[in-house]
């Protein structure tokens, strides 16, 4: 992995709360991901995890506390505003665009820029994704749940983010596969040195290619550390890696 301990913090998250209508989801979380680094979240599901992520990429209203990248507040920021300062969501689901061809929903990612420029990008990207090279034509439906997977990742990764934020991308995946979209993702972050920010029930994998973790209960930040240390930890390896 890359040496990310004296990077600065590209996003710093204080004491943020956000919620749901009368229903608050997230009680004053913080964390930090430095630049060039992979930070997961584990949590079981009902943590908060995917209303974090919401609440970071504009499609949920931050109630209290503070949300900062490279500088600048992105708290109740519109989501297209932060796609185009390179905050990219990738959600939970895929949500791919199923009568589309890939070609088709890999252009939709690069929607902020110019068309040849997208283009032009979506070889380099693909390279990482032999797969859907091999795909391109078909539609986006016909594709495995991992093969789907690895189009919502393609097609945020069009879009030329600073920091990608994944929710949940081993759900609905194949072990075999699984370990390749992971595999990949370290590969992208060392090559292009992108910055993650990973939401995983699976702790073991999401653990095994980050550098920083945070473990969420009931809306709260109740652990966090360098991954290896969290892959260590005894009441980690009880809740989420059966150990």
């Amino acid at each position: 992995m890359a040496n990310v301990a004296d990077t600065p913090a590209l996003l710093r998250v204080d004491r943020l709360g956000a919620g749901y209508g009368k229903i608050r989801a997230l009680h004053g979380v913080s964390l930090e991901v430095r630049a060039a680094s992979i930070v997961c979240v584990l949590g079981a599901n009902g943590a908060g995890k995917t209303t974090l992520m919401r609440a970071l990429s504009g499609l949920l209203a931050v109630s209290e506390g503070t949300a900062v990248f490279d500088g600048q507040s992105i708290a109740n920021v519109p989501a297209e505003a932060l796609v185009r300062r390179g905050i990219v969501h990738v959600p939970q689901g895929r949500m791919v665009f199923a009568q589309l061809s890939v070609r088709e929903n890999l252009m939709l990612g690069g929607y902020t820029r110019p068309a040849s420029e997208v283009r032009e990008h979506m070889d380099h990207v693909l390279g990482y994704f032999p797969r859907l090279k091999e795909r391109i034509g078909s539609r986006a439906g016909t594709l495995s749940g991992g093969e789907q997977q690895m189009l919502a990742i393609a097609r945020g990764l069009l879009a030329k983010p600073r920091l990608l934020m994944l929710d949940e991308p081993s759900m609905g995946v194949a072990p075999i596969l699984k370990d390749a979209i992971f595999s990949t993702l370290r590969d992208i972050r060392d090559r292009e040195r992108l910055t993650l920010l990973v939401v995983e029930q699976d702790a073991d994998i999401a653990l095994d290619i980050s550098d920083e973790g945070y473990v969420i209960e009931t809306g709260r930040v109740v652990m966090q550390g360098p991954a290896a240390e969290l892959a260590g930890n005894e009441d980690v390896r009880r809740a989420y890696l059966g150990g």
